[in-house]
């Protein structure tokens, strides 16, 4: 005889994007389309002669920088035995395997083999490899067909490549929780109760919403950056009653003023993981001296953002991180819960994401192709 479930546990696992019923399941089920540019570290984080593990979407994949100093990405796993490659080490340009020293170069081709070979050429086998590039301080790959790379671009921050870049606030972290719930938690203005020690945003008051076939755009009224030290910084001329977001799958985006700006860029790791990396822009002139009408030297403006970072931004991001890691576990054990979300813009994103993956899974090149069903691309 099978005991009931304990209170707070699951009666039953939840669904995978197959078997989900409704638009919430789906959503908190569906992975990302491949055929994008996925951020998956900082270029510093990874020096000459390192190889790190990174994983998209249950997919584990090698990241190595060589000698000469370029950047690449393959399947982690020898050709050979199928060992992490992540266990063995970078040997000029290639990526050595621990076990019998097969070595890979960055086309996940076999490039040497140090042993007695019986006779036999070096097999004509790769593992596969992923396009790489470096923008912004970060590192982006390329997950889906290779063929697609040139013309699938990763987004234009014209205000890190102009003349005159911004000052820029980089943050990122692992958050236990689907990437969906921080899509969700990025661009609903509604749990401003969540933040009230800090106050960035409140008295949210929906004012625009449009979906199309990649993109929801929404506008809230709201009073941006409510807290002391904010009013005192930030030039009373910059409009921060209004803010701007956009969730350009898979990327989400803000825009306070045209003077405060952020990108929100997801590394989907499995159901429950995700690493977001954020870019936080301040327009030069946002800034004045306390209690003056003086702008606020260039010079003083990093070492203020740096201040900013330590005691403002990272703090309240961890409280998104402690309510979207609880919603996780709240999901995993009330799945078949039916969800009032009032808010018309987070239903219109969950129903992108949900979209966006059902095409893909039934593209035919995606992990159960023509398993989805058709429903559920109309979420």
């Amino acid at each position: 005889m099978t005991s009931a479930p304990r209170y707070g546990e699951p009666s039953t696992p939840a669904p995978d994007f197959t078997q989900a019923r409704t638009r919430h399941q789906r959503a908190r089920s569906a992975g990302m389309d491949p055929d994008y540019w996925y951020p998956v570290e900082r270029d510093a984080a990874v020096r000459r002669g390192d190889v790190i593990e990174i994983t998209f979407w249950k997919r584990s994949i090698a990241l190595f920088r060589g000698e000469d100093g370029a950047l690449r990405a393959v399947s982690n796993r020898c050709a050979h035995r199928q060992l992490a490659l992540t266990e063995g080490r970078v040997e000029g340009c290639t990526l050595t395997c621990l076990y019998h020293g097969w070595s890979h170069d960055g086309d996940g081709k076999v490039a040497r083999i140090p042993h007695d070979r019986f006779g036999r050429a070096v097999p004509r086998t790769s593992i596969g490899s992923y396009p790489v590039q470096v923008r912004y301080g970060l590192v982006w790959i390329f997950p889906g067909d290779p063929q697609l790379a040139a013309d699938r671009a990763i987004p234009e921050v014209p205000e890190l490549t102009g003349a005159d870049p911004w000052p820029c606030v980089h943050v990122d972290a692992v958050w236990q929780g689907h990437h969906s719930m921080i899509i969700d938690n990025v661009s609903d203005f509604t749990h401003a109760y969540l933040h009230r020690k800090y106050q960035p945003f409140s008295e949210a008051k929906l004012t625009y919403l449009d979906a199309t076939d990649d993109r929801v755009r929404v506008c809230y009224r709201t009073k941006v950056g409510g807290s002391r030290m904010a009013r005192l910084l930030i030039d009373p001329g910059v409009d921060t009653g209004s803010i701007e977001l956009c969730y350009e799958y898979p990327y989400q985006w803000s825009d306070t003023g045209g003077k405060i700006r952020h990108w929100c860029f997801l590394l989907p790791i499995d159901e429950r993981t995700t690493r977001a990396f954020f870019l936080f822009m301040f327009a030069p002139d946002l800034y004045r001296v306390p209690f003056l009408s003086a702008r606020l030297p260039r010079l003083l403006v990093p070492p203020l953002l740096r201040a900013a970072r330590r005691l403002y931004m990272v703090p309240l991001l961890d409280q998104d991180r402690v309510a979207i890691e609880s919603e996780q576990r709240a999901y995993e054990r009330h799945h078949d819960a039916l969800i009032p979300e009032l808010n018309p813009a987070v239903r219109q994103m969950q129903a992108l994401t949900v979209q966006k993956w059902a095409r893909y899974a039934n593209s035919g090149t995606g992990p159960s192709a023509n398993a989805v069903p058709r429903s559920a691309a109309h979420a």
